[in-house]
């Protein structure tokens, strides 16, 4: 199969590229970044803007599939941002399929995230299942972290959530995810097209950028390590998330190009062992033998405190597994020499 990779020379990018290579398929790259200097040659790569429908016309050419992973990604809590989110995500996301439906392209991965669901589940000892609200800012301030019960304020019990879940984008970067979910949806619907929305939860590893928008608290962590300070761990290091290995991810995408049916679905790209945002701080901070984090007692509004995923559709469906443990994967990490932006 020849496959577009677009955004294919980033982080996820470049390692679905060589994980589709691996499994046989004539890949092509669309990319406003050269394919990363110090790994293999590119695979066949074309400099272009995913918003600019005559650089991704010329990109479909012979093309039965494509794996979308170009994206302006981070929290985007500015409103400022807004336009440029929705820029670079959703109009990139629809000059895409627009010139999927021109080209006779049919079959889509889209590179989601877990951003669209907001907080995690929970269970309530009074109300059973429940999805929490936003934090408010007087509890953060006041040292409260912990999401409440949203019909009696009492604490829940975090646990996995899966795609069933109603969506509930909590700032901008997670509204312009979801809206390109559902722009690969009509897509589907108007095609007749095959598009599958890999809701990745918190991905790591090599070629992850340094200190950049694009960073992962990993990236950060790791950072501050290699110039011989402690990793400022926000809230009380209690928030939970799954850490799921970029070769992991990239994996998940070839199954994905497999999917038969009509349609989008989702599914959860993660471990299912959800992991403290603490204790992957010292993980990182073991392996470098540095300093111990330091807990700030810091919050950002929009982060949400607990996200953890359940991946057994796309185990069951698909025959996705991960195999990249936390421990293996943060130690391969910490000794990474990765580039300096993306």
């Amino acid at each position: 199969m020849r496959v577009l990779v677009t955004g294919g020379a980033g982080f996820i990018g470049s390692h679905v590229v060589e994980s589709l290579s691996q499994a046989g398929h004539d890949v092509r790259v669309l990319d406003l970044s050269p394919w990363p200097g110090s790994d293999p040659p590119a695979p066949v790569s074309l400099r272009g803007d995913v918003r600019d429908p005559d650089a991704v016309d010329r990109a479909l050419v012979g093309v039965d599939a494509v794996c979308h992973q170009a994206a302006k990604v981070g929290l985007g809590l500015d409103l400022g941002d807004a336009p440029d989110y929705v820029s670079h995500n959703d109009l990139g996301t629809a000059v895409l399929l627009a010139a999927m439906g021109r080209a006779g392209v049919g079959r889509l991965v889209l590179a989601s995230s877990m951003v669209v669901y907001g907080e995690g589940l929970g269970t309530c000892a009074e109300h059973g299942e429940v999805v929490p609200g936003p934090r408010p800012v007087r509890a953060l301030a006041a040292g409260r972290f912990e999401p409440p019960c949203p019909v009696c304020g009492q604490d829940v019990t975090p646990g996995r959530i899966t795609e069933e879940a109603a969506p509930d984008p909590r700032n901008v970067y997670a509204a312009t995810k979801l809206a390109q979910e559902h722009l690969a949806a009509a897509w589907a619907r108007s095609t007749g097209g095959v598009a599958t929305a890999l809701r990745y939860h918190n991905v790591y590893g090599p070629r992850m950028p340094l200190d950049t928008p694009y960073a992962g608290v990993a990236a950060i962590f790791r950072s501050a390590l290699r110039a011989g300070r402690a990793p400022r761990v926000f809230e009380d290091g209690g928030q939970r998330r799954d850490f799921v290995h970029v070769r992991d991810v990239a994996t998940a995408n070839v199954a994905a190009l497999g999917r038969e049916g009509e349609g989008l679905r989702a599914y959860n790209v993660a471990t299912g062992t959800p992991h403290t945002v603490g204790d992957m701080a010292a993980a990182l901070a073991a392996a470098h033998a540095g300093p111990a984090p330091t807990v700030t007692g810091e919050y950002r509004l929009g982060d949400v405190r607990h996200i953890t995923a359940s991946a057994d559709r796309l185990a069951t469906e698909l025959g996705w597994r991960p195999r990249i443990r936390f421990a293996a994967g943060m130690a391969e990490f910490a000794g990474n020499v990765e580039r300096a932006g993306v």
